[in-house]
């Protein structure tokens, strides 16, 4: 006797019952939780008058050409970062010559730079070159020393018609310095236990000068010291190894540099 077909429901009842079987919930969508609902700015003061100028001068704009220092053929990279300091230097003598100069011995060590800056103890450090400005040619990141104490002058230049340019400046106590495509980014501590500032300059065509775009303080975070993993408490300690008879103990390393 020939089998009759099963009814169309209950074929599809049965397609749908084995494809919940073989799929489960592996790849499907989850809930992520209720979401937060968006709140933007409150306008504090509508009906106060907007201010059309700045009540103080900051100085956005940093830029002046630097006197004294020659651009041989118009090229950054001939140019002595020791002679771009010591004209700093002659620019204002009262901060650097003297026995009450604020930075006196930031003068008086440019006299051991003859071998060049980053050596010895001459207070300008190593240069760097990055184009900066997007025209092709690189631009001068110069730090030095403004001895006595911590803090470090950080000064950017690039050339304009073979003159030297300067287009940035910040002085001030740094943790670190990086160069990022456009930008000049200083790091600095605060008074803040587990803060720093973070501050970025970045070259604007218009001004033709870095301008300080970002001005922020980040949560750093205390040092935390790592603590080394707990043995096991099923695991036993395992027994020191027993000397072999014809070995001998080895005499104790010398420290470094004992000769």
């Amino acid at each position: 006797m020939p089998r009759s077909r099963p009814p169309r429901t209950a074929v599809l009842v049965a397609l749908l019952l084995a494809f919940a079987t073989a799929c489960g919930d592996t790849g499907g969508l989850k809930a992520a939780g209720p979401t937060e609902t968006a709140v933007g700015p409150d306008t504090l003061w509508p009906r106060l008058t907007p201010a059309s100028s700045p009540a103080y001068e900051i100085g956005e704009v940093n830029r002046e050409t630097v006197r004294g220092v020659t651009v041989p053929g118009g090229d950054i990279l001939a140019v002595s970062p020791v002679a771009v300091v010591r004209r700093v230097i002659a620019e204002d003598p009262k901060e650097y010559e003297g026995a009450r100069a604020t930075h006196r011995e930031t003068g008086r060590r440019m006299a051991e730079c003859a071998d060049g800056p980053g050596r010895g103890r001459c207070p300008v450090l190593q240069p760097y070159y990055r184009d900066l400005t997007g025209d092709g040619h690189p631009e001068l990141t110069l730090g030095f020393r403004l001895l006595p104490g911590k803090t470090l002058a950080v000064r950017v230049y690039t050339v304009e018609k073979r003159r030297l340019v300067q287009v940035m400046s910040w002085d001030d106590a740094v943790s670190g310095v990086e160069l990022a495509r456009r930008s000049v980014i200083i790091r600095s501590p605060s008074e803040l236990a587990g803060y720093e500032y973070r501050l970025q300059w970045t070259w604007d065509a218009e001004q033709k000068a870095m301008l300080l775009t970002s001005d922020e303080m980040l949560r750093t975070g205390p040092r935390r010291r790592t603590a080394p993993p707990a043995p096991s408490p099923s695991a036993a300690p395992a027994p020191p190894p027993s000397p072999s008879p014809s070995a001998s103990p080895r005499p104790p390393s010398a420290p470094a540099g004992t000769p």
